[in-house]
């Protein structure tokens, strides 16, 4: 496959004690509006899941690659990292005994830093755990 020092693959979980959609949403709004970084998430194909920091200035950190709500979101883009990397996330929810589960799945290859490798996999918990309802 390649050398692994170019390569992320991260798989995480959690399940949500929280219907199919509402968790839908709840993923919606940690990906967005209860982000540490606010950023904007167009809801289409094709739309940009963007930092906006106003009078023309942000960060695009991807763009909608596949969105059928309330269970599947997949972003293709550098995601957090500036530099020559190509990356995609993919968020699968499925209904679950008692609630939803919430898979992430992030792959990048490119020049990925070791801070942004050592780093992810406790972004996307703490994004996962605070999705209303997380069950930990």
């Amino acid at each position: 496959m390649g050398d692994p020092n170019l390569v992320l693959d991260i798989e995480q979980h959690i399940e949500v004690g929280a219907p199919l959609a509402a968790a839908f949403e709840g993923l919606v709004r940690q990906l967005t509006d209860r982000s540490i970084l606010p950023l904007k998430l167009e809801r289409f194909p094709g739309g940009r899941w963007y930092r906006d920091l106003g009078e023309g200035s942000g960060h695009l950190w991807g763009l909608v690659q596949v969105i059928k709500p309330p269970t599947l979101i997949e972003i293709q883009g550098p995601l957090f990292m500036s530099y020559p990397v190509s990356g995609h996330v993919q968020f699968r929810l499925s209904e679950v005994p008692g609630g939803t589960k919430v898979t992430v799945r992030h792959r990048a290859f490119g020049l990925i830093e070791d801070s942004h490798r050592e780093g992810v996999g406790k972004g996307w918990a703490g994004i996962l755990g605070g999705i209303p309802g997380s069950i930990e």
